[in-house]
């Protein structure tokens, strides 16, 4: 297992430096720079002479390629590079706002794998009844609602009109000195309205699994041998049952990070989510790849959990 887990993150490396060269080659494409963002020359009187000074002092005049090998330098020695907007480093900002994200993101993975399963679950064992149908069917509103309009109704209706839950923010004082509870106070509507979607799949796909493990012969003959019905459930059905789920949960958590640029921009929560826009909005080359080199590294980490979690679950899954 060892050595499975080192050679995939050996292999990681390369598909790193590639998610990074196409989202360099791709900031490049896009027309303008960041001194357009900085400077209107109308407003503010900058010469050409000026704006030239300028794109010296951020390095913004060289060859891309002379751009793209300065920042590899200093990945390898562990520094993203200085933000163009605050000037301040990358690993800094990206770092003060990567525990709030994961706190929200977490949540919501939490939320929607309980959720999810346990009533994916209870529909498996209710197949083709009233229960199952209307599960189904809310299963399919779910999807179906985009995240941000979601996000408005919440707000709207348990921030505003029951005011339940606060709307905005990770406290009342802010980021700093927040006590536990209340910055779960913050994160339930946040966290909840992120992991919605996630849910309905989840429950989709915990109900064909376990559809699909109840009809086996082990499962007939665990019954047959006078075992009680949580038994047969929980110790030969649902452990079986985990393995296709593994994989869909696996893969959910880049999703989660995905859709918290949204959920982030709406309820003001200080994330990675609010930090990646505003760096494209700014075009803040630095910020940018730092941000989608943290997003490849997920996907990859939840990949590579996800392959260790099946030799967990299913002993006869081994890695030589």
């Amino acid at each position: 297992m060892a050595r499975y887990i080192l050679r995939r993150l050996i292999l990681s490396i390369p598909i790193l430096l590639g998610v990074t060269v196409i989202t360099f080659l791709f900031v490049q494409l896009v027309p303008g720079d960041y001194i357009d963002t900085l400077v209107d020359p109308e407003k503010s009187g900058a010469t050409r002479q000026d704006m030239a000074e300028l794109e010296d002092q951020l390095g913004l005049n060289r060859s891309p390629v002379a751009q793209y090998g300065i920042w590899l330098k200093e990945l390898a020695q562990g520094n993203l590079g200085e933000s163009l907007s605050s000037r301040k480093p990358v690993t800094e900002e990206i770092g003060r706002r990567l525990i709030p994200t994961l706190k929200l993101t977490g949540l919501a993975l939490i939320f929607a794998v309980v959720v999810g399963v346990t009533l994916g679950i209870i529909s498996a064992l209710r197949p083709y009844s009233g229960l199952d149908y209307i599960l189904t069917l809310s299963g399919f509103v779910w999807i179906s609602v985009p995240s941000f309009f979601a996000a408005l109704v919440a707000i709207y209706i348990f921030g505003i009109k029951l005011d339940w839950f606060p709307v905005a923010g990770m406290g009342p004082g802010g980021e700093k000195n927040v006590p536990l509870w209340t910055q779960l106070h913050y994160l339930i509507l946040p966290a909840g309205i992120l992991g919605l979607e996630r849910v309905a799949a989840f429950m989709r796909y915990s109900r064909a699994s376990m559809l699909e493990v109840l009809h086996q012969d082990y499962v007939t003959v665990a019954r047959a041998k006078g075992l009680s019905s949580v038994s047969v459930i929980a110790t030969h059905a649902f452990r079986n049952a985990l393995l296709p789920l593994i994989t869909v949960i696996g893969l959910s958590l880049p999703l989660l990070i995905g859709g918290s640029v949204v959920i982030e921009s709406i309820f003001g929560w200080p994330g990675l989510g609010t930090y990646a826009l505003a760096a494209v909005t700014a075009r803040d080359y630095p910020a940018i790849l730092a941000v989608n080199l943290v997003a490849a590294v997920a996907v990859l980490g939840s990949n590579l959990l996800a392959d260790v979690a099946y030799a967990a679950v299913d002993p006869r899954i081994r890695y030589d």
